[in-house]
C-alpha cells in the first residue's frame, strides 16, 4: 500500500515548491540562457552604437568655433549671445556626460554577456525580467529591488 508522508518529507515538498509560481525551486532559473544572452548582446550593440554617435554628434558641436558671425554687430547684443551660448554649451556638456555614462553602462552590461552573469539581480540574486531589460538593457536591479532602493 502507501507509505505515510513523513513531517519531514512534507517540510521538503513545501520548500521545494515554495515560489509563487509553482516552479521547483531546484528548477528556477539562475541566469539566462546563451540564446536569450545573444539576443541581448545584439539588442546591446545596436544601442552603443547609437550611444556613440549621438555623442559623437554632442562632442562634436562641443568644439565647434565660436563664431557665429557676430563680428560686426553690436558689443551689447555680442555680450547676450556668448551668455546664450555658454548656457546652451553648458547644457550639451552635461547631455555629453550622461551619454558617455550610458555608453560606460551598456559596455559594463556587455561584460556582464560574456560572464553569463547579465540579468541577474546584483541584490536579490534573481533574474531580472526580460522586458525590463528590453526596456533598459543595461539594468543591473530588478523592479522589486529599484522599488525598495525608493
Amino acid at each position: 500500500m502507501f507509505k505515510k508522508t513523513t513531517l519531514k518529507q512534507k517540510i521538503h515538498l513545501y520548500l521545494f515548491f515554495k515560489n509563487e509560481n509553482n516552479i521547483p525551486m531546484e528548477k528556477e532559473k539562475n541566469r539566462y540562457s546563451d540564446t536569450e544572452l545573444q539576443e541581448f548582446k545584439e539588442l546591446i550593440l545596436e544601442k552603443l552604437k547609437e550611444a556613440e554617435h549621438d555623442y559623437s554628434l554632442l562632442s562634436k558641436s562641443l568644439s565647434l568655433s565660436d563664431d557665429h558671425g557676430t563680428d560686426d554687430t553690436g558689443r551689447t547684443f555680442n555680450m547676450m549671445e556668448d551668455g546664450s551660448e555658454t548656457l546652451s554649451r553648458e547644457e550639451v556638456a552635461q547631455l555629453a556626460a550622461r551619454q558617455e555614462q550610458f555608453i560606460q553602462n551598456l559596455r559594463n552590461a556587455l561584460v556582464r554577456i560574456e560572464n553569463k552573469t547579465y540579468g541577474v539581480c546584483r541584490e536579490t540574486g534573481k533574474l531580472i525580467q526580460k522586458e525590463r531589460l528590453r526596456l533598459v538593457p543595461h539594468a543591473t536591479l530588478s523592479i522589486e529591488a529599484k522599488n525598495i532602493q525608493k
